[in-house]
């Protein structure tokens, strides 16, 4: 898997989201760039959305277990916003979100968000900005973090449990014939 800073969603060391509330990523990926053109309505005309094999990915793991006071639950959110006409994003629009996922799942290396950059919904507008954004009930999170990209692949073995961090191949006892 090929990381590339330019469509990294979080800081360097990981986003830490810990309020209840729905927590931005630490950086905004603007889609313009210069020298491409620009839509009618100031939007980028990069189309991340599903294209030509092979289609961008969506990556989020968890770097640092996550913990809490309480039952915590944590929810990731990809979101993108128009131009304001000031090359500054409007308010940003929920695309797609996970299910919240509890606690104990929320241990260092648990996969939150693994699947092909989407279009955006119908009746939403082509965004010029992204971003993930993570959502915290229940419960205050006292520590932990995540990490997030756009990449064009990614790691995807099999689990071995329930949990998305337990990853390899079939489980013991399995034989394949050739």
């Amino acid at each position: 898997m090929i990381l590339d800073a330019f469509l990294q969603f979080t800081a360097a060391a990981g986003d830490t989201p810990t309020a209840i509330a729905t927590n931005a990523s630490t950086n905004i990926l603007d889609l313009h760039m210069t020298g491409i053109p620009v839509l009618a309505n100031l939007q980028g005309a990069r189309d991340m959305g599903i294209g030509d094999k092979p289609a961008l990915k969506m990556v989020a793991w968890v770097t640092t277990t996550f913990t809490s006071g309480g039952a915590g639950t944590l929810q990731a959110i990809l979101q993108g916003a128009t131009d304001n006409g000031a090359g500054a994003p409007n308010a940003f629009v929920s695309w797609w979100s996970s299910p919240a996922y509890a606690l104990a799942t929320l241990a260092a290396g648990a996969k939150l968000y693994e699947m092909d950059m989407p279009r955006p919904p119908a009746g939403v507008a082509i965004p010029r900005f992204l971003q993930m954004a993570w959502t915290i009930a229940t419960a205050v999170m006292t520590g932990g973090a995540i990490k997030s990209w756009i990449v064009l692949d990614r790691e995807d073995p099999m689990y071995q449990g329930t949990n998305n961090v337990i990853r390899g191949g079939y489980p013991a006892g399995i034989t394949i014939a050739n």
